[in-house]
């Protein structure tokens, strides 16, 4: 009986998919518009100062890395104004991109100023 239970209980879970949030579009260099299958909403990228002199390269910087529908992995640091503050990792990338922009010299690390 306990066996027949057990079974039942993986075909379920194995029948439900946990997906990623997709990215919807890039709405500047800080702000991500995405979505999973419930809901949309805003994602601020954690720790990133951009100059307004690099926005517009910040910008197609983001677009290069995240085509829309690209999948990605978001680790929560808060929020502000009912905006989500993340990490966001591109599925199968190991670099987050606040240190993609801030790497490819188009932000400062805003976090590490703070805390000097």
């Amino acid at each position: 009986m306990i066996r027949v239970l057990v079974l039942l209980l993986v075909l379920f879970c194995a029948g439900l998919s946990v997906d990623a949030a997709e990215v919807l579009q890039v709405r500047s260099s800080q702000l991500l518009q995405v979505g999973d299958r419930n809901r949309t909403y805003t994602v601020q990228l954690t720790c990133l100062d951009v100059a307004a002199s690099d926005e517009d390269r910040a910008v197609s910087w983001l677009r290069e890395q995240l085509p829309r529908r690209r999948r990605v992995n978001l680790r929560p640091a808060g929020s502000i104004e009912g905006q989500l503050l993340a990490r966001v990792t591109p599925i199968g990338s190991d670099q987050d991109l606040s240190a993609g922009l801030i790497a490819a010299g188009l932000a400062s690390d805003r976090c590490s100023s703070e805390l000097s």
